[in-house]
This record gives C-alpha cells, sequence and structure tokens, in this order.
C-alpha cells in the first residue's frame, strides 16, 4: 500500500467557456426573445416576484438549488466530449460505468425488489415476510426498532414507549431464530438495517443460517454497518469512531474470509439525505466514507481486492427526477476511478458501484398521504433509469406510521407496474446523450472531486466527522431547503401549495403489548440458558476487545472480535449484554 493514496485528477471546469452555437443564437433572437416578451418565465407554482434574480429574471434550480439553464446543447458538454465518449461514459459493462455495471441492464435481470419491513414482535414480522415474499418481493430488508438499534434490551429502562414501534424488536438469537422461521436463508438473500450494533445482529444471523444447514459460503445479503453516516446524519452510534471502525473492519475481514457472497457494509447515502443534505452532498459524502473505509481496511492489513468486491452502496431516491439519475451516474464513475487511480484495484468486480435505492421518506407528507403514491412512483422511476440493482419503494402512510398491509401491497405494485408495464427496462441507460443528464452528471463528478479535496486536507472523515464538517455543511443545506419551502420557493403539493381539510387515515398501532411480551421471554432465556457460558463468552469478548488488530505480530485474526461476537450469540447472550460488554472497553461518544 502507498503512504498516501493518489487523488483522482480533478476533471475539467464546466462552468466556464459557454460558446453557443449560430443556431442557438438565432433561436434566442428570433424565436425566444418575443416569447418572453409575450409571456415571461415564472416557476411552477412559485408565488409572482418569488424566485427571481436582482435583474427580475426567473430562477430555476433543482431541489438541491443548483441553477438550471433554459435549454442544453452541446455547448454546456466539454469541448472533447463528443470525441472521447468512452472516457466520458463508456458503454455498459466497462469503464467508467457511468451506463451501468453489467452489459444487459435490466434486459437479463431485472432489479431486486426488497420491501423495507419489520414491526412490533419477531412473530408479527416473520408473517409480514412471508406476505411479501408470496406478494412477489425478491427479498427482505429487515428494519429494527430503536431500543435494537440502539444495543438495549426490550426490557431495559431505556426502551420504555419504543419497543417495535419503528421496526421489529430482536433481543437474543431466539428472536432471530423466529424472525426467519419457515424461511429458508440458503435460498433468500436479506438486508439488515443496523449499523452500530450490526456485528452482533450479523452474528445472530450467521447462527440462525448454520442452524437452518445453510453455507456460509452460499447465503447472500447486506449488513448496513455504515457506522460514518450515524455520525453523520442519523446519530445511532454506541461507541467512539475509531473502536466503531474497528468493529466495521472486523466484520469486512470476517467477510472475505467466510462469507464471499454476503456484503458485510451498506454505504449509506440515505440517512445523510434524509437529515437534509443536497443531492451532491450524498453522493460525495458517501463515497468518501467508502474510501474511509477502503483506508482502514488497507491499514488492518486486507488486500484491496479480497474485499471491495462485496462493498455496497445505498442511496435515496428523491423527488428531482433528472438530478437523482445523474447523481447515480455519476457515483458509479467515481467509484470505478476512485478505486483504479487511488487504490490501484485490479478486479475489475472491486470497480463496480452496487447500489441499493430507497425512495425519500423525507419527501413523503402527512398532509393528503395518498399524494404519496405519485411521488414514490416518480422517485422509483429515477432509481431504475439511474440503474439500481435493488429498489424499496415507501408506502404513502409511511408518514403517518408503520406501514399498513395494504400500504405495503401498493408500494412493492409501484415496482411491478414499473418493471412489468412501463417499458423502462427494455434498453439501457435510455437517457445517455441527453445534453442535461449528461451536464449535470458531469457537474456532479466534479462536485464530488471538490468535496473529496476539502475531506482529504482535513485527514479523512474520521476527523472531519470530528470536527464537524460534514454535519455542519448538511444543517446549512436542510435550513436553506426549509427556507425556501416558507417562503414559497419550493412547492410540497398538499402542505405549502394545494392543501385541504381531511380527516385522519387509518394507522398500524403498536402498543406497549410487545414490549411486555418481548421481556416476558427474556426472563425465560436468562432462567433457561447457561449463565455460566453467557459470562464466559461476554469475558472473552472483552478480552478480544481490548486488543489492537494492528499490534498483533502473530495473526491479525487474534484480535477480530467477529468469532467472539459468534461464540456470545451461541451461548443466548442477549444484545443489550453483549454491547455492554463491548462499552465497557471501548466507552461512549457524545459529538461536540
Amino acid at each position: 500500500m502507498p503512504d498516501k493514496p493518489t487523488a483522482p485528477q480533478a476533471i475539467p471546469d464546466l462552468t466556464a467557456g459557454r460558446h453557443p452555437s449560430a443556431a442557438e443564437r438565432r433561436w434566442a433572437e428570433q424565436t425566444l426573445a418575443p416569447a418572453l416578451a409575450r409571456s415571461p418565465e415564472q416557476p411552477i407554482g412559485a408565488p409572482t416576484g418569488v424566485n427571481r434574480d436582482e435583474d427580475g429574471n426567473a430562477r430555476f434550480t433543482t431541489i438541491s438549488g443548483a441553477p438550471i439553464r433554459r435549454l442544453y446543447t452541446e455547448a454546456d458538454l466539454p469541448e472533447d466530449w463528443f470525441t472521447r465518449q468512452d472516457d466520458y461514459l463508456g458503454l455498459p459493462g466497462q469503464p467508467p460505468y457511468t451506463r451501468g455495471i453489467h452489459p444487459t441492464g435490466y434486459r437479463g435481470k431485472l432489479w431486486t425488489m426488497r420491501q423495507f419491513s419489520g414491526f412490533a414482535s419477531p412473530e408479527e414480522t416473520n408473517q409480514r415476510y412471508k406476505y411479501l415474499l408470496e406478494g412477489g418481493a425478491g427479498g427482505l430488508s429487515v428494519a429494527f426498532d430503536l431500543p435494537t438499534l440502539m444495543g438495549c434490551d426490550s426490557d431495559d429502562s431505556r426502551s420504555e414507549g419504543e419497543v417495535g414501534k419503528c421496526g421489529v424488536a430482536i433481543d437474543s438469537l431466539e428472536d432471530m431464530e423466529t424472525l426467519f422461521a419457515g424461511i429458508p436463508l440458503a435460498d433468500t438473500t436479506v438486508s439488515m438495517t443496523i449499523n452500530s450494533p450490526a456485528a452482533v445482529l450479523w452474528a445472530m444471523y450467521l447462527v440462525v443460517a448454520e442452524k437452518q444447514g445453510a453455507s456460509w459460503k452460499q447465503i447472500s445479503g447486506t449488513l448496513q454497518n455504515d457506522i460514518l453516516k450515524e455520525y453523520i446524519a442519523q446519530k445511532e452510534y454506541l461507541y467512539p469512531p475509531e473502536p466503531s471502525m474497528r468493529l466495521v473492519i472486523d466484520t469486512l475481514e470476517f467477510g472475505a474470509q467466510h462469507t464471499p457472497r454476503f456484503n458485510p457494509i451498506s454505504i449509506s447515502g440515505y440517512h445523510i439525505r434524509e437529515a437534509g443534505s443536497t443531492a451532491l452532498q450524498e453522493l460525495a459524502f458517501t463515497l468518501y466514507d467508502g474510501v474511509e473505509y477502503v483506508e482502514w481496511a488497507l491499514r488492518r492489513g486486507l488486500a484491496v481486492d479480497d474485499f471491495a468486491p462485496r462493498l455496497s452502496f445505498f442511496f435515496n431516491a428523491h423527488n428531482d427526477f433528472f438530478e437523482e439519475i445523474a447523481k447515480y451516474r455519476a457515483a458509479r464513475k467515481i467509484w470505478y476511478r476512485v478505486m483504479t487511480e487511488r487504490f490501484a484495484a485490479k478486479n475489475p468486480r472491486s470497480h463496480w458501484m452496487r447500489f441499493h435505492t430507497q425512495t425519500a421518506g423525507v419527501s413523503l407528507t402527512a398532509q393528503q398521504p395518498k399524494n404519496n403514491i405519485a411521488r414514490v412512483a416518480i422517485q422509483a422511476l429515477a432509481a431504475v433509469l439511474g440503474g439500481t440493482q435493488s429498489l424499496h419503494t415507501d408506502a404513502f402512510d409511511e408518514a403517518l406510521a408503520l406501514p399498513t398491509e395494504d400500504a405495503a401491497r401498493i408500494a412493492l405494485r409501484t415496482q411491478q407496474i414499473l418493471a412489468c408495464e412501463s417499458g423502462v427496462a427494455q434498453t439501457i441507460d435510455p437517457l445517455a446523450g441527453s445534453y442535461f443528464v449528461e451536464k449535470l452528471t458531469l457537474d456532479m463528478e466534479q462536485g464530488a472531486f471538490r468535496y473529496f479535496e476539502k475531506l482529504d486536507a482535513l485527514g479523512g472523515m474520521v476527523r472531519a466527522i470530528e470536527s464537524g464538517y460534514p454535519q455542519k455543511e448538511i444543517a446549512e443545506a436542510s435550513y436553506a431547503y426549509q427556507r425556501a419551502v416558507e417562503a414559497g420557493e419550493k412547492i410540497v403539493v398538499g402542505v405549502n401549495r394545494y392543501a385541504i381539510d381531511e380527516p385522519s387515515p387509518s394507522i398500524l398501532y403498536i402498543d406497549e403489548s410487545v414490549r411486555e411480551a418481548q421481556s416476558r421471554k427474556l426472563k425465560k432465556l436468562r432462567a433457561e440458558r447457561s449463565a455460566e457460558s453467557v459470562q464466559r463468552s461476554l469475558a472473552a469478548l472483552r478480552r478480544a476487545a481490548e486488543q489492537e488488530p494492528e499490534a498483533q505480530s502473530a495473526s491479525l485474526a487474534a484480535a477480530n472480535t467477529m468469532p467472539f461476537l459468534l461464540d456470545c450469540v451461541r451461548a443466548y447472550a442477549t444484545l443489550g449484554e453483549i454491547c455492554s460488554a463491548l462499552h465497557d472497553v471501548f466507552g461512549g461518544w457524545e459529538e461536540t
């Protein structure tokens, strides 16, 4: 590994030197000018006088605030764009993967329809999973409740009022066994949205697969396991950044050795966008998080091509249709450049940007919630046209509560209609060559590398987080967008325009009976398991956590916590007990 990886060289500046053709100038003078004199432009839905510059001209922007020109032509692209299309675009399945990583696109394999679901007890969620699989879902995506996300057992005093409310409650291996009862993990891809305690939940999942007789080498799925975005955006962290990163790298190392078809991390921009970032910030911070994980894995002593092929990503699909498509196309190209130029990865699979997409929960409104069906369809279409590998479509009632069965079915049917009726899966990257889309894609790429330069100068993402840099950038973007909505510059249908009085809809309500049932199960579990085995396994985990992986001269694996977590899980230690044992060693962390 080089002492200091080199950053990819910046692409040409796209903002300077626009030279319209003679035909465009004639159009502006002879056709456009008279039309503007008759009917001045006005951004759709905005009040008169809003969204205008100092000269009174209408200002059109993306949802992120990037300016949009009236017309895009070849003058908006670099002069060599048409002679160097292999460098800017490539072909499907070929570098730089702007047009997709698979040569046949969706003609060879449709995106996976992976609906995010989990609520109340493991028993109830198990029934919802079977319902989704019978309805045509291609994979499962587990939503955990807040106590599970925070490493707390259901009977912990800190869990009161939250058990089963925003996802399923998982306290032990027993619950994980119930969650997947009757669902063969050898044949089902499963994604788990869990971060700070991700290694613990993954250990539970691996033991359940083991008990079902499924080989670890055959199971497939994804563990979110992206702790950096927790510090940046979602704030569900348990330990300081450095020991948290150590746990992530433990899973990367263990996965490379034992689970070749399972993605041990899904580097997530989704929550960065939900926190209020722009599309560019989501793209840049997510990909740079990926850079940080690779840097840490290399320092551990791993070879880049041993783990990089299993890195995956997770993006948001927001309302601005073309901006989102450009974001996905740019992401593939940027990651290819990073892996080849910065990290010298040789395996072509290390160069691939593989990603899951979820439609934007933050865009859903509690007012007129059925409007969300249209929002989700548009967002899902952008994800598909951008080349996502798997997709979750939000249910229309998620701004109010966990989805009802009816709302979950409509969300799944939205994907199926896109796949079977719209024709969008029949050709690859159909918007390639659009002046507007290509300009947005190049702007995204250039903007992301500008952020990379700032983050490199700060010493990487962990140091940037400790200084508060990405958090501040997102907070400012979120504030700017909210002010634009309140001023009427950005329209939210049913909220600041076209509002109506409406009755309250029916929602799915989770009461405290879930916590009571989970608490009873925990009491029974603790009485029946071997207390000696639990304490012995927890003590061994603490000793492993106290070791520094870089300090192991004989074997790096000696300090990997995954084997010790598996022993704790097999002894039926609870999630809270395991996380507390790690807290004894690592301590906690508060944001400055």
